[in-house]
């Protein structure tokens, strides 16, 4: 281990200790009786007070520090700052969730984004660290020999990072609302304040070193609530391996709950509903007004009613408040709320069987979804702008090798826990929420329900909680986890400040990216090749900040699931980037026209059907090929990439000598680059 590298370890030895003192003393404070709003703030703003401080320690002007830190993190330190960038919100709140939801099926996320270190580390990073620049659209434009190929692939690294960066800053607002109450629009501000402090002063050299400080933050977030609940239900602190044996006990719990007679009546009404939802559809616009004046006139009287709930009459508000304000939009959201309805209908999915469809579905299509989606993941990690630069940061490309090695198992540690975090999560549900007096329902089901993240609804009115009687946001089920089970609140402040801490790494690493295809790529090295280094810094902070304020304007419409925006980001990343970068590496015969083509028409093959097949557009699932989720369309985009870059390639002239003197400088090893 070199000096460098040593002083790193006991910079963040100690870290590691007084974070552990950190939650120990907030153990005592919460004995001693410290209210757990107080907890939820110190738990919130103390890492954030923490990360801008290294932004502002570690700001530098130096061109290659901002943009690839210098080229010096070593490839323990890069695997974990790697896997800060990977485990994003989506991975930290949402893989939970929607594993909870899906049951087997969820499984393509864990599939698709692990697998997709397998492609990194053996077909591209090697390869792009050996190229040496500091973008993906920097390798593009050299390798295809052109402005063209460098502004396409500008506008697919913004396109992907940008759907992707939103997520990340919707989950800080959902954070911060939750826990420090203060309003969600608010919250986005807050902890976007966070984000723009490290990449704005230091770029790439901040953001690494406050990433490998919350990725310590997110990985003990995540794995003690598990490890506690996994000791209380099974003895053993170890979740990984137990969960197996309550997910057996689970089977036979949702049997029960099938042949339930309460259930089954409330699953009836449940289908009633649906078909409410559909006439309504077929009644646009008359339906609209009819509603907004009913909604109005039950407000009224639950205001007027004695003794009515706080939480039927908070309900009754966000119901007027969120009618939508016109017919399209009535059609978009009453759709999915029908499809949500026909959902609860069904009988419980069975977590541990694969592909399990409504009536109306079929298993081949659902098998289909997830081999497409297993695809899709795996090569959009391979062609994720912001996971590709960070193996720009290593000493050379044999630390590049390591450093993908390291990503892996720093990553695991989170996925091979978030099974266990839905089984346990679904035990608790199943067996002691469901059967409860609905007036007796625990502290945090209030607190979900005014944020819309959970709704109860008593449909047979018998004063119970029925399962099909519960609508639980997939985002909910690893941050309120703690409060399921009756944790400590320190803990739950504990899982706070790491969903907090995957949404600032990631939302960092994926400003930054933007803000380096738009100032190095778009603005130097195209348009103005003699901008001084202190103009450059310039634009590309300015881009920041735009960049950034859009992203939260569009976070505070609150748009779909987690995981679901996210994962569509994956799908423009393998169909924009990954067919080129392959064939760049590995056939010297790919030229500029079939690059531009290829990533043009597979972006276009993709966007196209997820806006003809997801309702959220007007489309419908109808319209699906082989039972492929819109999620999941950059498998054809891909494909469609591939064949136009060969076809077109060997119909136009070959690339010009230095294009192919390129792919044999990556591909072909030299001593001093394996260091």
């Amino acid at each position: 281990m070199d000096v460098y590298s040593s002083r790193l370890t006991k910079l963040y030895l100690l870290y590691v200790v007084g974070f552990a003192g950190f939650v120990l003393l907030m153990f005592g404070a919460e004995f001693a009786g410290l209210p757990p709003r107080w907890i939820g703030y110190i738990f919130l703003l103390t890492p954030i007070v923490v990360y801008a401080a290294i932004g502002v320690v570690t700001r530098t002007a130096d061109v290659v520090e901002y943009y690839v830190a210098g080229r010096r993190i070593p490839a323990v330190f890069n695997g974990m700052a790697t896997a800060a960038d990977w485990l994003s919100a989506a991975s930290f709140i949402g893989l939970a969730g929607t594993l909870y939801v899906s049951g087997f099926d969820g499984l393509a996320f864990v599939m698709g984004w692990t697998g997709g270190y397998v492609l990194v580390g053996l077909m591209l990073a090697p390869y792009l660290r050996r190229y040496g620049q500091f973008t993906i659209p920097d390798f593009l434009g050299d390798r295809y020999e052109g402005h063209l190929p460098r502004l396409i692939a500008v506008a697919v690294a913004v396109t992907a990072s940008f759907v992707y960066v939103v997520a990340q800053i919707y989950a800080i607002g959902l954070v911060m609302s939750r826990f420090a109450g203060i309003q969600f629009e608010i919250g986005i501000f807050v902890g976007l304040a966070g984000v723009l402090v490290c990449s704005f002063l230091g770029g790439m050299r901040a953001v690494t070193w406050t990433q490998i400080t919350q990725y310590i933050v997110r990985i003990v977030a995540y794995l003690v609530p598990i490890g506690i609940l996994s000791w209380q239900v099974t003895g053993i602190a170890l979740p990984q391996l137990t969960y197996g044996q309550v997910l057996q006990k689970i089977t036979a719990v949702e049997q029960k709950l099938a042949d339930d007679p309460k259930e089954q009546e409330v699953r009836r009404l449940r289908a009633a509903q649906a078909e409410v939802l559909a006439q309504r559809i077929a009644d646009l616009p008359e339906s609209l007004v009819v509603g907004r004046a009913a909604a109005t006139q039950e407000l009224e009287r639950l205001r007027t009613k004695p003794n009515t709930p706080t939480r039927e009459i908070a309900a009754a508000q966000r119901e007027l408040r969120e009618l939508p304000k016109g017919s399209a939009e009535a059609k978009s959201r009453w759709s999915k709320d029908r499809a949500d309805e026909l959902a609860l209908a069904q009988p419980p999915r069975p977590h541990a069987e694969p592909f399990v469809t409504s009536e109306a579905g079929s298993s081949s299509g659902a098998r289909n979804n997830f081999i497409a989606l297993v695809f899709v993941l795996m090569v959009g990690t391979a062609g994720m702008p912001h996971i590709l630069t960070r193996y720009y940061t290593t000493p050379g490309v044999a630390s590049a090798r390591r450093s993908v090695v390291w990503s892996l198992f720093f990553i695991l540690l989170l996925y091979l826990a978030a099974p266990a975090y839905a089984v346990f999560a679904k035990w608790e549900i199943y067996t002691k929420l469901v059967g409860m007096p609905i007036d007796q329902l625990p502290a945090w089901i209030t607190s979900w329900s005014k944020m819309g993240l959970v709704r109860i609804e008593d449909l047979n009115r018998d004063g119970i909680l029925q399962l099909a009687e519960l609508q639980i946001n997939p985002d909910v089920i690893v941050l309120a986890l703690p409060e399921i089970a009756g944790l400590p609140y320190v803990i739950t402040g504990l899982v706070a400040a790491g969903g907090l801490a995957a949404a600032l790494s990631t939302a960092d690493g994926l400003l930054l990216t933007i803000s380096s295809a738009l100032s190095h790529d778009l603005y130097y090295r195209t348009f103005n090749p003699r901008a001084s280094t202190p103009r450059r810094l310039v634009v590309s902070k300015t881009a920041l900040l735009l960049v950034a304020s859009l992203a939260a304007w569009l976070a505070a419409q609150r748009p779909e699931g987690i995981v679901q925006t996210v994962g569509f980001a994956f799908s423009i990343a393998a169909a924009g980037f990954f067919p080129a970068l392959t064939l760049g590496i590995f056939w010297s015969r790919a030229n500029k026209w079939g690059a531009v083509a290829g990533m043009v028409s597979g972006l276009f093959v993709t966007i196209f059907y997820a806006v003809r097949t997801h309702p959220l557009f007007g489309g419908s699932l109808a319209h699906a090929w082989f039972g492929v989720q819109p999620i999941a369309s950059g498998v054809f985009g891909v494909a469609v990439g591939f064949a136009t870059i060969v076809i077109v390639s060997l119909l136009t002239p070959k690339p010009g000598s230095q294009a192919r003197s390129l792919v044999d400088f990556v591909r072909i090893p030299h001593d001093h680059q394996s260091r």
